[in-house]
C-alpha cells in the first residue's frame, strides 16, 4: 500500500521544495542591489537550462524504447536537481 502514496508523496516533496525556493528568491529580489539583480538572471538561466536538459532526457528515453513513465521521471530529474541546488545555495550563511 506504501508503494501506491510514493510517487504522491514524492511529489508533494517537490511541489513544497520548490515552493521554498520561490519564497527565498522573493525575499532576495526584494533586497535589491546587486545580488538581487544577479539572482533574476541566474533564474532566467536555470530556466532554459533546466528546460533543455529535461526534453533531452525525456526524448534519450524515448528513444531507448522505455515507457512514458519512464521518459517522466527522466524529465523531472533535472528540474528536480536544480531545485534541490538552489535551495541549498540559498539557505547557506554567508
Amino acid at each position: 500500500m506504501i508503494g501506491f502514496w510514493n510517487p504522491w508523496i514524492d511529489a508533494a516533496r517537490f511541489a513544497a521544495e520548490a515552493q521554498y525556493v520561490i519564497a527565498l528568491r522573493m525575499l532576495r529580489l526584494s533586497a535589491g542591489g546587486a545580488s538581487a539583480a544577479a539572482e533574476a538572471q541566474r533564474m532566467v538561466v536555470e530556466k532554459m537550462i533546466a528546460g533543455a536538459q529535461a526534453q533531452l532526457a525525456a526524448g534519450l528515453s524515448l528513444a531507448a524504447g522505455r515507457s512514458m513513465k519512464s521518459a517522466a521521471r527522466a524529465a523531472a530529474r533535472p528540474y528536480r536537481r536544480t531545485v534541490r541546488a538552489n535551495r541549498r545555495r540559498l539557505t547557506r550563511r554567508r
